[in-house]
């Protein structure tokens, strides 16, 4: 399997290659040249496969480049007991006949980009070891990307970790998750700004080639195809356990199940995309946001406005306070065909002239194509769904969580399954959650106390230069 911008250049490239590039050369994001297609035979085969095996049998089919018994290896030392706290590694919680919680926040911070960022740091030592390199990873965080991708480059060889956040924007638990590490290849940066001021600066010092491949700049953010390619076996893990047992019906809906998913970035959601392009039988994958509305309001006018900094919220599902996101372009790509001439053109000049663009009628009616419906959620809808659930339910479910979950119940279809992907545990926005139950949540004993630790940050303006300089200071 080779590898293509989004942007237009068709230089085939490897998956090794592309795992420690990020970004494309002409700015782009990479994606496979097409989608594995699986059919229901093999659908049946994986169907009792280990989490860890479902998750080498996908990701064999776009990594040709790593042996078959080292990838498998590394799936297994990944997903484990030991370090997601359940056999099934995603399991679902049942919160009412065919709607459920598929649990994706067991692993060591707490949130579901674990499910990607354990893999990838396993992946980032192989290669990295294979080649006899560094790799410095630049990356920006809302909340839980930097702590997933800083507890999984710990330790490991041959990696630095340049973590950007907006300053006062995250909870204090996120805060003390990462700014409490000391590893000395950890280096923490609050940018005052919002998060898209921090995806501005990974951007710009990513699109600078010389100085990325000088000081071998790699990302961990979902704009690198690695992290989002380990997203989608957790929407097969989760349609195995909802279709379980089901007998096949003449009704076509009668295998299908639909994924409500909190959507900031689009990366979590854009998993769901390809694993729908790959074959799965999705009905409706269920896009919700919170009031930074910017791709709900995409999927009900066709229009795409990236907000300024002075119009992005800041919530209670903090996480989710993006207005430019990133991954979006993915999925637009697909959307026009894979034209990327007229990709580049809609992310490049029409984004920088205008803040946005608006598709035109054919381009927008094609979206109905591809299973996406949206909506949005308040910090009013949060705390009701948050108190609802745990008084019907007995469940406690995070902020953000709650936004999949309002969204989710009202995309509802008859006979199909509704999965909520939960994006993180509610002792990660414990404020909130009291506010809604009156209850505090629970917080893992290995974390109580965190926010009382010591932190080692340092503070910068919205300014790629001087991030440059930083990573120039600390690489010499």
């Amino acid at each position: 399997m080779k590898y293509i911008s989004t942007r237009g250049d068709q230089t085939p490239r490897g998956f090794c290659d592309i795992l420690l590039e990020g970004l494309a050369p002409d700015g782009g994001l990479y994606l496979p040249m097409h989608y594995p297609k699986v059919d229901a035979d093999t659908l049946a085969r994986w169907r009792t496969l280990s989490y860890a095996d479902l998750a080498f049998e996908i990701l064999s089919l776009y990594i040709d480049d790593i042996p078959a018994a080292d990838l498998k290896r590394l799936c297994q030392t990944t997903y484990t007991e030991q370090v997601f706290g359940t056999p099934q590694i995603t399991p679902l919680k049942k919160l009412q006949d065919g709607l459920y919680l598929q649990a994706l926040s067991n692993g060591p911070t707490l949130a579901f980009k674990d499910m990607a960022m354990q893999l990838l740091g396993h992946l980032f030592e192989y290669e990295l070891a294979r080649r006899g390199e560094e790799l410095n990873i630049l990356g920006a965080t809302s909340g839980d990307t930097g702590s997933a991708a800083e507890y999984a480059m710990r330790g490991k060889k041959g990696v630095r970790v340049f973590m950007l956040s907006p300053n006062g924007r995250m909870s204090p638990f996120q805060v003390a998750q990462m700014f409490s590490l000391q590893d000395a290849n950890i280096h923490n940066i609050a940018v005052e700004g919002v998060f898209d001021d921090c995806q501005d600066m990974v951007k710009a010092v990513s699109n600078d080639l010389a100085f990325k491949r000088k000081h071998h700049i790699g990302t961990v953010n979902s704009i690198n195809w690695a992290r989002l390619l380990a997203q989608v076996v957790y929407y097969f893990a989760g349609y195995f356990q909802a279709t379980s047992g089901r007998v096949q019906s003449a009704d076509s809906n009668s295998q299908k199940v639909s994924f409500a998913v909190p959507s900031g970035n689009f990366g979590n959601i854009c998993a769901g995309h390809v694993a729908r392009m790959m074959g799965l039988p999705i009905h409706q994958l269920v896009l919700a946001t919170n009031e930074n509305n910017v791709l709900d309001e995409f999927f009900r006018t066709g229009t795409y406005r990236v907000r300024a900094t002075a119009e992005t919220f800041e919530t209670s599902s903090p996480s989710m306070d993006i207005s430019k996101a990133s991954n979006f372009e993915r999925f637009v790509f697909d959307l026009l065909g894979r034209d990327g001439t007229r990709t580049a053109e809609l992310f490049g000049p029409a984004l920088a002239k205008n803040g946005g663009f608006t598709l035109g009628p054919a381009e927008f009616a094609a979206v109905a194509g591809f299973g996406f419906v949206s909506g949005s959620s308040s910090h009013a809808d949060r705390l009701a769904t948050i108190r609802e659930t745990w008084e019907g339910s007995g469940v406690m479910i995070d902020t953000h969580t709650a936004d999949g979950l309002k969204v989710g119940l009202q995309h509802r279809t008859p006979g199909v399954p509704m999965l909520v992907l939960e994006t993180a545990l509610p002792a990660k926005f414990a404020a909130t959650i009291v506010e809604a139950t009156g209850q505090q949540p629970e917080v893992p004993a290995a974390l109580v106390g965190i926010e009382k630790l010591p932190k080692r940050f340092s503070v910068m303006q919205s300014d790629a230069v001087a991030l440059k300089q930083l990573i120039e200071q600390v690489c010499t």
